[in-house]
């Protein structure tokens, strides 16, 4: 992170699948600029979404763009949830794989499921 003079205040190198807890960077920023982060934006009570097909994914990973065109393109209703701006949802999906934080994860109505296989998915859903 770098403050409004351009000196670098926060750097933070990790293997992609560990990346730094949402509330780690908050509690940076909040240094960079008091006041700037609510805590409403940290702590969120709001339950995970469950029922159907539960996509766990960031933008920018391709087997999450990949898992998206193929759900779209079946024509299968899904949720999709954001780890990196979703409170609570990076918790729950690192919960499901062993700590890391994998992209895509799937909860396809409690099935869990790592990574994007579209015959498991065709499993899960008798199909």
């Amino acid at each position: 992170m770098i403050d409004d003079e351009g000196i670098i205040r926060y750097i933070d190198i990790h293997d992609i699948d560990e990346q730094p807890e949402n509330r780690v960077l908050f509690d940076e920023i909040k240094k960079l600029r008091p006041g700037y982060v609510d805590e409403a934006m940290i702590e969120d009570s709001s339950p995970l979404p469950q029922g159907g097909i539960v996509m766990y994914c960031t933008r920018w990973c391709p087997e999450c763009r990949r898992a998206r065109d193929w759900l779209n393109n079946q024509g299968l209703q899904y949720t999709e949830v954001d780890v990196m701006s979703s409170p609570g949802a990076d918790k729950q999906v690192r919960a499901w794989n062993k700590g890391n934080l994998v992209t895509p994860t799937f909860d396809i109505d409690g099935h869990i499921m790592t990574g994007f296989d579209q015959e498991k998915i065709n499993q899960i859903l008798n199909r």
